[in-house]
Parts: structure tokens; C-alpha cells; sequence
């Protein structure tokens, strides 16, 4: 049996839930980072001297990045349950290291298009196999709290970038030589990415664990919870479940909050530099509050779920925000305070629907194929990921081109925003509970549940003494300890850079 093997890491009956979250915050911080790469596109472009317009070139890297995270999130997607997320932890940290290493090469030599093929395709492919092997390893950690479970990795994601964008931009004016020379040290900043990333998701590969068949939180019984609304008594496989309205009901729902999410993030700092004529440092710190409200919303409105319901949160969420977004629309150019706060909320409303979407799936499908599933609607986010930048820069040049500025550049995007939303809305009120016909032979479900029980008294019997298991699960703990104290250290340090950035917004 192979370490990397999905029987080797169920965990003991008594196992410490609580040493799992470090090991999904681990891979996801690090491919978090794919939120910061715009830090990257001014020195990328200075450095492949592409002048003006060499940015919305660079852009397009992270583009073709979120494009192959939905493909192959949706292709690997059955492969990362069959082989646990060990072995997929370690595959998406490959591809991402490499993409690393082959994007320094790129930067080195001078060749662009590696950058496009490392970073942008096989870095891609590392986010799109990341990006989903924690999340159903938590849910299946926290059947009591899915919605808590999915808001404490998927946070990570959003918290990727509020550690590696000042982080990348110290390390660039280190190796640089200071701050006017970024672009002389984008190739050692990479490469230096690539080693940390290495060794945080090689510890986090190293600290997951499966739960035991057996196992259940303290004082939790399935028979006896309270079932929610929309929660299924089965379980559904992923083939199964791409043939039912549900999935593609929610497939609207995703694609709709991340496209009007996006709207905002796509230009925030443009737009309140326009609207408010404030400084680019004070823009800078409303882009860094964004990403605060981004990450914390996602751990917040995916543990409010777990008390409201999935389908009330996500009209919250598109009710709210299509309320928010025509205010912005009407009055935004009016109060500076008016324009953050809806902006803010509208953001935090974008990091929830991406943390809670697995526990909807998981209400709605179950747990047994929740991940394959989870990575085929991950392709709503990158038609998303298209469609937003495509309507509000498309909408922004033809009012340019009518002879509008400031605000009214951006104005009818916004409208165009509540529109997409209350689209999404009534997708959402259309999701009903699940056909029984749709669910798998319980027998079936069995048979795996039974599998794992037998691969874990295999795994206890091969160990070679009391002593060496003993032995081994305290350095577990060790590791996972140290992996926490890492985690927490560089979510404080992005934490406290963005804050001290984002008071600029009320200083400059």
C-alpha cells in the first residue's frame, strides 16, 4: 500500500477532527495566489517590454489559469474521490509548482509564451485539481457543519491572495533592488513562490486524513439531526446527478453571483478612482478591503447556511445583491461611504457563494460523489470568469466611445449586473428537493463505506507495534500543529498588510 493511497490515510476511530482544516487551508492558500497575479501584470509587461496595453496582455495568463481550473476540476473531478486527497493533493501541488518553474524559465529567457504555458496551463490545471480535493475531505470531517467545513477551506482560496500580494511585491523589490524596479525581480519572486508553495502543500498533503467509517463527531447522530429543507435522505453519483434540473439550476445560480462579483472586482479600482477622484494608494486600499470582505464572507455566510438553509442564503445572496447593485447604480456616484459599503457587502456575498455551494451540493446530492460534482460546476466559474470582464470592459469602451466618463462609464454595467442576478434568483427558487429516483443502490454506498472499514484495520494490523503507531500519530499531531501555526501566521501578516494599505482609502 502506497502512502499516497487513498486506504492509507483513514484515520482512527478517535481521531482529532480538528487537525484536518490547517491541511485544506495549506493547498489553498498557496493556489489562492492566482488572486494576486495582477500584482504581476505591470512588472511582466515592463519586463517583456510590451508597453502600453502590455497588461491586458499579462491579464490574459490568469484568464487561461481560471479556464483550465474549471476544466479540469470537471474532468479529474471523479478521479480525485476514487484516489482521496492525498494523492490529488500531491498531483495539484505538482502541476502548480511546475508552472512555477516553467513560468521562471519563461520570465529568465525571455519567452512569454512559457509563462502562459506554466503559469496560465499547467498551473491551471494544479488550481483546478486543488481546489476541490480539501473541500469534500471537510465535509466528510463536518457532517454536523458542512457549511462551516466548506467556509474553512474555500476561505483559504480567498485568503491566498491577501498574503501573496504584498508578500510578491516585497520580494520583488528585494531581489529588484527596490521599489522602482519590480519588474528586475519577477523571475526570483517566482521561483521563491514555488519553493514555499512546495513545502506548505507537501505538509498539508502530509496532515490530511479520511475519516473512519465509524467515526462521528461527539454527540452527533445522523438518525437523529435535524434534516434541512432541501436535504436529500440519499445519495446521488455525479453521472447521475449532471441529469437532474438541480444541477444545472445551481450551475445558473454559481455562474450568475460569480459574474456579478466579478463585475466589481474586474473594476473597483478604476471606478472609485473615477468616481471620487482619490488617489491610486487609496484605490489600492478599497481593492485590499475587498479582498478582506472576499475571504471572510466565505467563512461567514457558509456558517450561517448551516443555520439558515443553502437556498435561503444563496437569496441573500442574489436578492441582497441585485437590491445592492441597483443601488450602486442609482446613488453610488453620490456618497463615497455608500459606494464601499454596498461594494463590500456585494464581495462578501461573492467569497460566500463559492464556500457554500459544496453544502449545497452536498444537501442536494449527498456526500458520496459531492466532490466529482462539485468540480463539473465549477465550470459555471469559468464561463464566469469570461462573461464578467467581457460585459463590464465591453460596456465601459462603448460609453467611452459615446463620450461618457467618471461614473457613467461604469453605470450601466451595474444595471446590467441586476439583471444577471435576479437571472439567478429565480434559478434558485426553482431548486426543490430531490427526486428519490436519482439516488444510488444504497447498497452500493454501502459496499464503499465497508471498503474503507476494512482498508483501515488493514492499515492498523500492518503497523508494526503500539509504540510505532503511537509514535507516528504524535508526529501527525506535531505537523498538523506546525502547519496551523503557519496558516494562522500568514492569514495575520496578509491580514495586517491589507488593513494598513486599506486605511490609505480614508487617509489619501
Amino acid at each position: 500500500m502506497s502512502v499516497l493511497d487513498r486506504d492509507a490515510i483513514i484515520a482512527p476511530v478517535t481521531f482529532n477532527r480538528w487537525l484536518i482544516p490547517p491541511a485544506a487551508l495549506a493547498i489553498h492558500l498557496s493556489i489562492g495566489q492566482a488572486y494576486a497575479f495582477s500584482v504581476f501584470k505591470n512588472p511582466l509587461a515592463e519586463h517583456f517590454r510590451m508597453g502600453e496595453g502590455g497588461d491586458v496582455a499579462i491579464g490574459w495568463i490568469f484568464s487561461l489559469a481560471i479556464a483550465m481550473l474549471g476544466i479540469s476540476s470537471a474532468i479529474a473531478g471523479p478521479w480525485v474521490e476514487k484516489v482521496g486527497p492525498r494523492k490529488s493533493m500531491v498531483t495539484a501541488g505538482a502541476f502548480w509548482v511546475v508552472g512555477f518553474f516553467v513560468a521562471t524559465l519563461g520570465i529568465a529567457t525571455g519567452q512569454l509564451w512559457l509563462v502562459y504555458a506554466g503559469y496560465g496551463f499547467i498551473g491551471g490545471i494544479g488550481l483546478g485539481i486543488g481546489y476541490i480535493s480539501p473541500v469534500s475531505t471537510l465535509m466528510k470531517w463536518f457532517p454536523d457543519r458542512p457549511g462551516l467545513a466548506t467556509g474553512l477551506a474555500i476561505m483559504g482560496f480567498g485568503g491566498g491572495a491577501l498574503i501573496a500580494s504584498p508578500a510578491s511585491n516585497a520580494l520583488m523589490a528585494f531581489f529588484g533592488g527596490g521599489e522602482e524596479n519590480l519588474a528586475d525581480g519577477v523571475s526570483q519572486t517566482f521561483l521563491t513562490l514555488a519553493v514555499i508553495y512546495l513545502v506548505v502543500i507537501a505538509l498539508g498533503a502530509y496532515v490530511i486524513r479520511l475519516p473512519h467509517p465509524d467515526w462521528r463527531p461527539a454527540g452527533f447522530d445522523p438518525a437523529q439531526a435535524t434534516a434541512k429543507p432541501m436535504q436529500s435522505k440519499g445519495d446521488v453519483s455525479v453521472k447521475q446527478a449532471m441529469r437532474t434540473p438541480q444541477f444545472w439550476l445551481l450551475w445558473v445560480v454559481l455562474f450568475t453571483n460569480v459574474t456579478a462579483g466579478i463585475g466589481i472586482l474586474e473594476s473597483a479600482s478604476p471606478m472609485i478612482q473615477s468616481s471620487f477622484a482619490i488617489t491610486a494608494v487609496a484605490a489600492g486600499g478599497f481593492v485590499g478591503l475587498l479582498s478582506i470582505f472576499n475571504m471572510g464572507g466565505r467563512f461567514v455566510w457558509s456558517t450561517v447556511s448551516d443555520y439558515i438553509g443553502r437556498k435561503n442564503t444563496y437569496i441573500l445572496y442574489l436578492g441582497v445583491g441585485l437590491l445592492l447593485y441597483l443601488l450602486l447604480a442609482t446613488m453610488g456616484s453620490q456618497s463615497l461611504a455608500l459606494f464601499v459599503i454596498s461594494a463590500l457587502v456585494i464581495l462578501s456575498f461573492y467569497g460566500g457563494g463559492f464556500a457554500t455551494i459544496p453544502a449545497y451540493l452536498k444537501d442536494l446530492f449527498g456526500v458520496y460523489q459531492v466532490g466529482a460534482i462539485h468540480g463539473r460546476l465549477l465550470t459555471a466559474w469559468s464561463a464566469a470568469g469570461i462573461a464578467g470582464p467581457l460585459i463590464v470592459n465591453s460596456v465601459v469602451e462603448s460609453q467611452r466611445a459615446a463620450g461618457q466618463e467618471g461614473f457613467d462609464l461604469y453605470r450601466l454595467s451595474l444595471f446590467i449586473m441586476v439583471g444577471v442576478l435576479a437571472v439567478g434568483l429565480i434559478a434558485n427558487l426553482l431548486i426543490h428537493r430531490m427526486n428519490p429516483d436519482h439516488f444510488e443502490d444504497p447498497e452500493v454506498v454501502a459496499a464503499k463505506a465497508e471498503a474503507d472499514r476494512e482498508s483501515a484495520a488493514e492499515a492498523s494490523a500492518t503497523r508494526e507495534n503500539g509504540t510505532a503507531a503511537a509514535a507516528a500519530g504524535r508526529a501527525h499531531t506535531v505537523v498538523a500543529v506546525v502547519l496551523a501555526v503557519i496558516v494562522v501566521g500568514a492569514l495575520a501578516y496578509g491580514v495586517i498588510q491589507t488593513a494598513t494599505t486599506a486605511a490609505g482609502l480614508f487617509t489619501g
